[in-house]
This record gives C-alpha cells, sequence and structure tokens, in this order.
C-alpha cells in the first residue's frame, strides 16, 4: 500500500514532482538552446557550441543556487528582505550609467562584471515578492488602510517600475506591475484600491504607447502582423511559419528552417518557435504537460502552508514562474503585443535561468514544511 508521502510526489519532505518538472524543463533548454543558436554561433563566434557552453554553465550556477535556497534555514532565507531590496534598487540604478551598463537593442538593461552580464530585472521579481510576503503577512491587520496598508508596497513596486522605464525595460515594468496586483489581490488589499490602481496603471501604459510611434505599432502589430510582414509584423510572422511547419511531430532536432536567420531572437525569447517546429505538437504539448506539473505543484505548496508569510512567499515564487510561462507562451503565439519575456528554464540567458532556479529553490524549501 501507498503511504500518503508517496502518493503526494514527496520522499524525505521534498517536492519531487516539482524538482523533476524543472530538471526537464531545464535539459530541454539546453537541448533547444543548443539547435536555435549554433548556426548564428557559428557565424559570429566561430563556435556554434558558444551559446550552448554559457548556457550549461548558468545551468550548473542555477543548480547550485537552487540546492543551497532549498536547504537554506528559513530564517536566514527571510532575514534579509530588505537587503534584497536595496540591492536590486542599487543594480538597477547602475544600469542607468554607461560605464557599468551594458546597451543592446536601444535599451541599457545589463551590467558587466568581470565579462559577465547580468541583468537586475530578473533578480528584482524575486526580491519584489520578498518584500510583499514579509508586507503583507506583517500588516494583516492594517492591510486594509489606504495609507499603511496600500501605499508603500506601491511605492515599492511604482519606484522599481520607474527604474525600468528608464532603462527602457516597459515589459519588466508591466510584469512587476502584474507581480503587485495579483500579491495584493489574496494579500488583502481593498478591490476599491486595487481598481484604481489599475485604471491609473492603463492610463500610463497607453500614455506610454500613444508618445511613441514606433511602440505604438509594435503594441498593435500583433493584431494583423501580415500587414506588414517585413517590418513591425516581421517576428510575429516568422514564429507563425515555425509552429504552423512543425505539424504533429515536427521537422526533426537541429532540421528546422526558421532558426537560419529568419526568425530573430530564435534562441532566447522565442526559443518556443524553434521547438514548435522542430519537435511538432507532440513537444510542444510535452512542455505544456512540464509546466502544468510544475505550476500545480508550486500553488499546492503554497496552499499548504500553515505560515502567512510562507504561503505568500511561496505564492509569489509561482506567480514569477507562472507569469514568465504565459506571457512568452502570449508572445510567441501572437495573443498579446511583442514584448521581451523570456520562457523560464528554455531561453538562452543566464540572469533568467539562475533566478528560475532560485524560486524553485524557495519552493523546495518550503515544500519540506507543509502540511498534507
Amino acid at each position: 500500500m501507498q503511504t500518503g508521502t508517496e502518493l503526494s510526489g514527496q520522499q524525505n519532505g521534498m517536492d519531487y514532482w516539482l524538482l523533476g518538472a524543472t530538471l526537464v524543463l531545464a535539459g530541454l533548454g539546453l537541448i533547444m538552446v543548443l539547435s536555435a543558436s549554433g548556426v548564428m554561433a557559428e557565424r559570429a563566434m566561430e563556435s556554434k557550441y558558444f551559446y550552448f557552453r554559457k548556457q550549461a554553465m548558468y545551468a550548473l550556477v542555477g543548480l547550485v543556487v537552487m540546492l543551497f535556497f532549498a536547504k537554506m534555514p528559513k530564517k536566514l532565507m527571510y532575514a534579509p528582505v530588505y537587503l534584497w531590496l536595496f540591492a536590486i534598487i542599487g543594480l538597477l540604478c547602475l544600469t542607468l550609467i554607461p560605464p557599468f551598463s551594458v546597451k543592446a537593442g536601444g535599451a541599457r538593461r545589463w551590467l558587466s562584471l568581470g565579462g559577465v552580464s547580468i541583468q537586475p530585472m530578473e533578480l528584482a521579481k524575486v526580491a519584489l515578492v520578498f518584500y510583499l510576503a514579509y508586507f503583507f503577512s506583517q500588516k494583516q491587520k492594517l492591510v486594509r488602510s489606504f495609507s499603511v496598508g496600500f501605499i508603500p508596497p506601491v511605492v515599492v513596486t511604482g519606484g522599481l517600475g520607474l527604474i525600468l522605464l528608464l532603462q527602457p525595460d516597459f515589459g519588466g515594468a508591466v510584469f512587476l506591475g502584474m507581480l503587485f496586483f495579483l500579491m495584493s489581490l489574496v494579500g488583502g488589499t481593498r478591490m476599491t484600491y486595487l481598481f484604481v490602481s489599475v485604471l491609473f496603471g492603463a492610463g500610463a501604459i497607453g500614455l506610454l504607447i500613444v508618445q511613441s510611434p514606433y511602440r505604438f505599432k509594435r503594441w498593435f502589430a500583433f493584431l494583423d502582423p501580415f500587414k506588414d510582414p517585413q517590418n513591425v509584423g516581421y517576428q510575429l510572422v516568422q514564429s507563425f511559419y515555425a509552429f504552423g511547419s512543425g505539424g504533429i511531430t515536427g521537422a526533426g532536432f537541429g532540421s528546422g528552417k526558421q532558426k537560419l536567420f529568419y526568425l530573430p531572437e530564435a534562441h532566447t525569447d522565442f526559443v518556443m518557435a524553434v521547438l514548435g517546429e522542430e519537435m511538432g505538437f507532440i513537444g510542444v504539448s510535452m512542455v505544456f504537460l512540464c509546466i502544468a506539473i510544475l505550476l500545480w505543484r508550486a500553488f499546492r505548496i503554497a496552499l499548504s502552508q500553515d505560515d502567512l508569510r510562507d504561503r505568500f512567499t511561496a505564492y509569489g515564487m509561482a506567480l514569477v514562474l507562472g507569469l514568465g510561462f504565459l506571457l512568452n507562451l502570449a508572445v510567441v503565439l501572437g495573443c498579446v503585443p511583442p514584448k521581451g519575456v523570456a520562457m523560464p528554464f528554455l531561453s538562452y540567458g543566464g540572469s533568467s535561468l539562475v533566478a528560475c532556479f532560485l524560486c524553485v529553490g524557495v519552493l523546495l524549501n518550503l515544500s519540506r514544511r507543509q502540511t498534507p
């Protein structure tokens, strides 16, 4: 007869369903980065394994970070919440200073430290979750008040978002805004305050879009990308071609055509399009299954916590991963305007990969303390 522990997918208190889904996604990510970047890396870097080797190194670092946070004492993990926050604010501010930052695509979102590029935005998501989880767990008696329960998290989230807009990173600011809204929703904030904040946020987004003609074109390109397939609609059109040519079983690993300089950002934000072309409906379904298992276990861990701060923290980490999956898939499938959102564990990028492993490490830590 199976015990309750075995049925829940846990041994010795750790959620092995969550760990297994994470490792499968990370392994598949390495395979797809190798396939999607090989041709470009061979031309630009004279080695088709250049991006693969870097991603493998990031994955190793991420695994170490995950295990570190999974075994870390809870008090030690929670103690530096403000240190986390101020450190991230400092790193984000450094991206605005040319000597420290790297400019790419017209934006300064990366820091160059000892030859390694870091995108502080990815860690800002984690820092904001730690802060909001602490705030809502400690201020439950005052959370429905305006001055004490609403203004502080708005100021913190707004401050982080403002720095991101100065880089500019429009998508990153929207991501943090969504994190704030969803955590405030379960944290107990009055719906009236949240409704007003959504109106202000929508107004600010609309103003930013209208003030930038190129942003305006990109924002509405997803409605009919074939209207301008050689300009603002180009990337999305190529993504559609990749998914459409994949069929049921795909063209086979390494046999995709869109990555041959047709699909921009093939190994980063649009890696799912390459996967769809090469592994077809079956491969995409396998990814969806792993995502479903990961998010099921993540939200289950959150719901099973007795301590309120643990519950908010697990919920926030699940949101970071869940929103990443949702927004990336929505972009590559043309459901929302194209913005740079990495696919967790699959897209090339060290900062995103390490931050995702960190989130899973925190969830694994809290899974050892859950109530069945």
